[in-house]
């Protein structure tokens, strides 16, 4: 069992928590994840690692509450423990080498993200980072991102915090009108974002780093459920990823898979009790 030694709400929809695993934190590198399950009869599910402390023996996580499980997970309270909880596994995002990067996260993205700026910045690199919501009220992380970057650059889609516009506006000033020179972008975040990032800097023949997230069940690479198609050739995130090629990624494929549970996810979130109880006690 895993305890969970402490919880803190980012917003309404996403949750931070750290987890006592002292293996896991000993070893885990910044874009490696673990698979949970609350408990015996939970399905298996993959979070990125979004910090961990070596000497406390943690591991956090950060997560949006979208289907039973993670409705499950956010029941969960200071104290109390889940079943499992594996890792790190994958493989860890590339820091050496560079002078500059920028980091681009979109939503809860931001929290896979930032353990990637953290990594670059604390190695010496300079790095700008684009941190894209919808509106102020779900930007998370502002602080812990501002102290991992030299850089923060907050956009908002209705202009209510920070900048107004997409993350793609600010990179694209930031290459075009500002002259940055950047050795590579990293992106992550909703597929769609990331198929964007990649078209902006492809004309630049900027290296572009893009963290995927397909189904996945095994975290081995065994079960085929996570296999993206990269440069034409099929890829297992969970063991080849899950940062891949940007320029090479076939997005219109992943978010097709993505899709495929969309309705029971939906169907999850209108019906269970759960998540019905969280509103009413709202």
């Amino acid at each position: 069992m895993y305890k969970i030694v402490k919880k803190r709400q980012l917003n309404s929809a996403v949750t931070l928590m750290e987890i006592e695993a002292p293996l896991i934190a000993k070893k885990a590198l910044a874009g490696q994840f673990i698979i949970f399950r609350v408990d015996e009869k939970g399905e298996r599910i993959p979070l990125t690692i979004a910090d961990y402390d070596r000497e406390k023996g943690t591991v956090t996580i950060i997560f949006q509450i979208v289907g039973r499980s993670t409705m499950l997970l956010n029941q969960l309270e200071e104290g109390d423990s889940i079943l499992d909880f594996v890792g790190p596994l994958g493989k860890p995002t590339e820091v050496d080498g560079f002078k500059r990067v920028a980091v681009i996260g979109g939503g809860v993205g931001c929290a896979i993200a930032y353990p990637s700026a953290k990594a670059l910045f604390n190695n010496g690199t300079e790095v700008d980072m684009i941190a894209g919501f919808r509106s102020k009220d779900i930007v998370i992380l502002e602080d812990e991102m501002k102290a991992a970057c030299t850089n923060l650059y907050i956009m908002t889609d209705d202009g209510t915090y920070g900048e107004k516009g997409l993350v793609t506006d600010k990179l694209k000033e930031l290459i075009e009108q500002k002259g940055r020179k950047y050795d590579a972008v990293i992106a992550i975040g909703p597929v769609i974002m990331m198929k964007f990032v990649a078209a902006t800097t492809k004309p630049h023949g900027i290296k572009t780093i893009v963290s995927l997230n397909p189904i996945m069940i095994d975290g081995t690479g065994m079960c085929g459920g996570c296999r993206v198609k990269v440069d034409g050739e099929i890829k297992f995130a969970c063991v080849d990823g899950p940062d891949f090629d940007g320029h090479k990624v076939d997005f219109d494929e992943l978010m097709k898979r993505n899709s495929s549970y969309r309705e029971r996810e939906t169907h999850d979130r209108e019906n269970c009790r759960l998540l019905k109880g969280v509103a009413e006690n709202a």
